[in-house]
């Protein structure tokens, strides 16, 4: 087994523990202890933090060495062996807080070079995403095992695009604006909360194309490189006024095109 392959079953494992913890309070009730980071709509909850704390410890007890970064953890710890963990313990807080069935735990790890290793896991419908570095991306769900085929579409106005929204006021009102030039372009848009299944989603041809401003390393990590081995553009977007930072993932015929209306693109 190589050691991309012995990485990725960790990181598989460590998005299912994680996941079926998270399920598992899902299905009791509502979590009872919540908080607000950034703004009063950036929310974390004793799920998010029990989320991470499982998978530090999985991945902590099987390599020691490696250095680990998690959304609910603070700043990034550096470890000895080069390879660090990219983790969001519970991507969709607010989803998983209402009820809504659209979250996903996503672990990754990378080394000087990049991202090595992905899973993403969805514990609604059991499907898990992952890929590596230099293997194909595939699904798994009802213990079959899928290749993921992504979009291959041309035509922008018959594309489906995905999307999502800071948690900044100011920020939401600029992305609103993009929203409003881009919506009469395509067949039409949605915006359903989890980064992370997102962009496994655009891996798997569900949407043609996903783009978003604000997005962190925890959120992208694992989903991104799952969506470059399906073959899909990944195109980071500059800032702009009142709109940091974010990603465009899309068919290659549609980048350009999409770019022009969400863009620009990191030079």
């Amino acid at each position: 087994m190589s050691d991309e392959e012995e990485l990725l079953g960790l990181a598989r494992e460590s998005a299912r523990t994680a996941g079926e913890l998270l399920l598992a309070r899902a299905v009791a009730g509502r979590e009872r202890v919540v908080a607000s980071k950034s703004t009063p709509t950036d929310m974390v909850s004793e799920a998010d933090r029990a989320a991470e704390r499982a998978i530090r410890e999985l991945v902590g007890g099987r390599r020691p060495g490696d250095g680990f970064l998690g959304e609910e953890g603070g700043p990034e710890e550096a470890g000895i062996s080069g390879l660090v963990w990219v983790v969001d313990p519970l991507d969709g807080t607010a989803n998983f807080l209402f009820g809504i069935p659209q979250w996903s735990v996503s672990v990754a790890v990378r080394d000087g070079d990049g991202m090595l290793a992905g899973a993403v896991y969805d514990p609604n419908r059991d499907e898990l995403f992952r890929a590596t570095r230099t293997g194909g991306p595939v699904i798994s769900c009802g213990g079959e095992t899928l290749e993921l085929q992504s979009s291959r579409r041309e035509d922008l106005a018959s594309a489906m695009v995905a999307t999502g929204f800071a948690y900044d006021a100011g920020v939401r009102e600029a992305q609103a604006e993009v929203l409003s030039g881009l919506i009469g372009r395509v067949r039409d848009v949605r915006r359903f909360g989890s980064a992370a299944l997102d962009l496994c989603w655009t891996a798997a041809g569900r949407y043609d194309a996903y783009f978003e401003r604000t997005v962190k390393q925890w959120d992208i990590a694992a989903g991104a490189l799952i969506c470059e081995r399906a073959g899909l553009d990944v195109v980071e977007l500059a800032d702009r006024p009142r709109l940091p930072w974010g990603i465009l993932v899309s068919a290659p015929a549609l980048t350009e095109p999409l770019l022009g209306l969400v863009g620009p693109a990191q030079p």
